[in-house]
């Protein structure tokens, strides 16, 4: 299949070694030598019109003849924008997939009656199948389970209950129990569901016995859950980013010898949003100042009224999965112990397998990073951690063999819609692969879309998608498969396709993540701010109203301050310093604190 006026490649194999042939195709003619391998690439072609363009291999007194299916260029980005859309209407990015997969497969296979029927059918039998085929998308499957599974284990042997009533019951002032649950927020990083439910639900009764407000804690809860998860080097999401990145990257010949995990800690300086996140929490937290809704909030609060005024409070986050079992002693130790394994684990596996790959000698600690096989060592550290934390609860007979594997079982449960999000993606990052998209968008926007704007756009992008579906990992999905490839396509007509250049790339991959976060934070249908609402106890309206002033001020300074600065080749690390110097001044000239006021 090709595209309108997009180059296309004509490849044609089985030819004896140094044998010529002559390629024709839409009055072309072209003359080629076999390689050592039999296959001759003809020059990228650029065919007008549509329809089918036939095209003819001659060498020898044998003539092999081949029809070539000729699209809009605009067709490629359909099933892509149609998901986009779909995901907007319906507020949900599982069924959005589904028909932007099936639209791609139908356009491979012909807009017909036929087309459409037999592209329905291979969206399941060729794109899904071939997504779950891949070992490395297998690992990656593997390992969210395994973590998601030891989550299980370790909330239901009391280690995490454990470790939060350790650190937040020490508070014994409003701003001390506001810094608790943060620090909390930065412990538990490996999981934002068990983050939000842990630290939520667990922390609720210490925070009312400290007149701290019910949305004050549904916000730090939220704005710790998923900015850390995606900043940690090892989570329940780094496999699906990689994954995504690792993809993207493949469909690349330039970029195909990059790892995805080295790329995805590059990014990691110029995720603005995330890190300013996390830090503007930790400074409204230690300086006891507030702003619009979430002061009235904490006003309310210290006068002795910790639930919000409206009586629609959310339940409490229940279920054996999520709560201890009870009658058990709670033992930080089993929660400690698990992490502590699976993070050496991952060291551990990162080094062996990065030496590995790298042969005798002496290399630094980035180069065996980057040549490492993240995936072999995410599958290592999460299976051991989970062996760990399932040895702990059974050898203290804390539970036994039946209970840790349920345990286990429903935190991986947990874990089955991601997956799902996650092989549809694959899924639509083939599709739009087979159908050029990204040869079409560098022949549209490669020399017309200024360069250092890119990753702006692309937070902005993420963010509206994200507000609008409430999921950043739908999000994600969506939009990295076209991303890397755009940001290279502007980066390559600019002259910037070089190690010089790479900042754009790096930060175009951490606005995707930055903007799915900052949607989700916003979005009053995001899973992580529904359950924040839940687990705090908090009315979800007010949590969302009295959080949105807060992303929306740091989500400002994020681009206006790192995104747009950095896309000019300004130091992430500067940026960071600039951004949270601001906030820090724009909350304590605006901010007041609730104290003041009773």
């Amino acid at each position: 299949m090709g595209l309108r006026d997009v180059p296309v490649e004509i490849i044609v194999s089985g030819v004896p070694a140094g044998e010529v042939v002559t390629v024709s195709i839409a009055g072309d003619d072209f003359w080629v030598p076999a390689d050592s391998d039999g296959r001759v690439a003809v020059p990228p072609v650029e065919l007008a019109g549509t329809g089918i363009a036939e095209i003819i291999a001659t060498y020898g007194a044998r003539t092999v003849t081949a029809e070539l299916r000729i699209l809009p260029g605009w067709v490629s980005l359909l099933p892509a924008l149609l998901a986009i859309a779909v995901a907007l209407v319906l507020r949900n990015v599982l069924p959005a997939l589904l028909i932007g997969l099936w639209l791609g497969a139908a356009a491979l296979k012909g807009f017909s009656i036929t087309g459409l029927f037999e592209g329905l059918l291979d969206v399941f039998s060729v794109f899904i199948i071939n997504a779950l085929a891949n070992p490395d998308h297998a690992a990656i499957i593997g390992f969210s389970m395994m973590i998601g599974g030891m989550v299980g284990i370790i909330t239901r042997n009391g280690g995490m209950t454990s470790v939060v009533r350790m650190i937040v019951s020490r508070a014994k002032t409003a701003v001390g129990g506001q810094v608790s649950i943060w620090f909390m927020g930065l412990m538990i990083f490996f999981d934002d569901y068990a983050n939000t439910m842990v630290v939520g639900n667990t922390a609720r009764p210490i925070t009312d016995q400290l007149k701290i407000s019910r949305e004050k804690l549904a916000y730090i809860v939220d704005s710790t859950a998923a900015p850390v998860v995606c900043l940690a080097l090892i989570t329940t999401w780094i496999g699906y980013e990689v994954s995504l990145i690792d993809d993207a990257l493949q469909g690349i010949s330039e970029l195909q010898h990059l790892p995805a995990y080295s790329v995805f800690l590059s990014s990691i300086p110029f995720s603005f949003y995330p890190i300013l996140a996390v830090f503007f929490v930790i400074v409204v937290a230690s300086t006891g100042r507030d702003m619009g809704p979430m002061y009235k909030a904490e006003v309310r609060a210290r006068n002795g009224v910790v639930e919000p005024l409206s009586p629609d409070e959310l339940p409490s986050m229940t279920g054996d999965t999520l709560e201890p079992k009870k009658n058990i002693p709670l033992r930080a130790i089993n929660a400690f112990i698990p992490i502590i394994v699976m993070i050496f684990g991952l060291g551990l596996g990162l080094y062996v397998t990065g030496t590995a790959s790298l042969g005798p000698g002496e290399h630094s600690l980035r180069d065996i990073v980057g040549q490492s096989n993240a995936y072999q060592a995410m599958l290592w550290s999460s299976f051991a951690g989970a062996l760990t934390a399932a040895g702990l609860s059974v050898g203290q007979r804390i539970l036994n063999t039946h209970e840790a594997v349920d345990a286990w079982y429903g935190g991986a449960r947990a874990t089955l819609f991601g997956m799902i999000v996650l092989v549809l993606a694959w899924s639509m990052s083939d599709v739009t692969a087979a159908l050029n998209a990204k040869g079409y968008l560098i022949s549209i926007l490669g020399d017309s879309m200024p360069v250092a704007l890119v990753p702006a756009i692309i937070f902005v992008l993420a963010a509206v998608t994200a507000f609008s579906t409430g999921t950043s990992w739908g999000t994600m999905g969506i939009l990295m498969p076209l991303t890397i490839p755009l940001a290279w396509a502007v980066m390559t007509v600019n002259g910037m396709a070089d190690p010089a250049g790479m900042h754009i790339l790096y930060s175009a991959v951490s606005c995707v993540l930055a903007g799915a976060v900052w949607g989700d934070h916003c979005s009053p249908i995001s899973d992580t701010t529904v359950l924040s609402s839940i687990a705090s106890g908090c009315d979800h309206i007010e949590h969302v109203r009295t959080q949105m002033p807060y992303a929306l001020l740091v989500g400002t300074v994020a681009v206006a301050l790192g995104t747009i600065p950095a896309g000019y080749g300004v130091s992430p690390w500067i940026s960071i310093v600039i951004g949270g110097t601001l906030l820090f001044f724009l909350l304590r000239f605006f901010g007041r604190k609730a104290d003041e006021a009773i």
